[in-house]
């Protein structure tokens, strides 16, 4: 549904930042699923750890939130804004993610009121959960457009 082109108009981040591939499915304001495909040569193996790699927990969480920031920042009265945490609750890893998975991110809003939100989200390989939680956050002004 979404390249990472597409991503890159409504996203700020940038590699080696930026940790979707693609959007494959988004209901306006409601639900979202994306990519990341987890190769070798990510920057973050070099030192995580060397001859075991495992994609750090804090990268798939942010993974889960800019996957959820695409959903947000979709909506027409948050074109240009930025998406932010705000909190992390009940986060639980069950699955490493190594080099060669495919990471499926899942978003679902539960509320969204005044700028502030929270939301379920859920990342899995080949239907495993790795991680699971809800997130918080806020949609801000992004000084970078002023």
């Amino acid at each position: 549904m979404l390249t990472n082109i597409d991503i890159q108009k409504i996203l700020p981040h940038r590699y080696p930042f930026l940790l979707i591939d693609k959007i494959t499915e988004m209901e306006e304001g409601k639900t979202i699923t994306g990519i990341k495909n987890v190769t070798a040569n990510e920057p973050f193996f070099q030192g995580h750890f060397p001859g075991n790699p495992i994609m750090p927990g804090v990268l798939i969480t942010e993974a889960l939130a800019q996957t959820g920031a695409v959903l947000l920042l979709s909506m027409p009265e948050n074109k240009g804004r930025l998406g932010v945490f705000t909190g992390i609750n009940n986060f639980k890893f069950r699955r490493q993610v190594v080099p060669g998975d495919t990471l499926t991110l899942h978003a679902e809003l539960l509320v969204y009121r005044h700028g502030m939100g929270k939301a379920n989200v859920k990342a899995t390989v080949d239907g495993d959960v790795a991680a699971m939680g809800e997130i918080s956050f806020a949609v801000i002004d992004n000084k970078a457009n002023d």
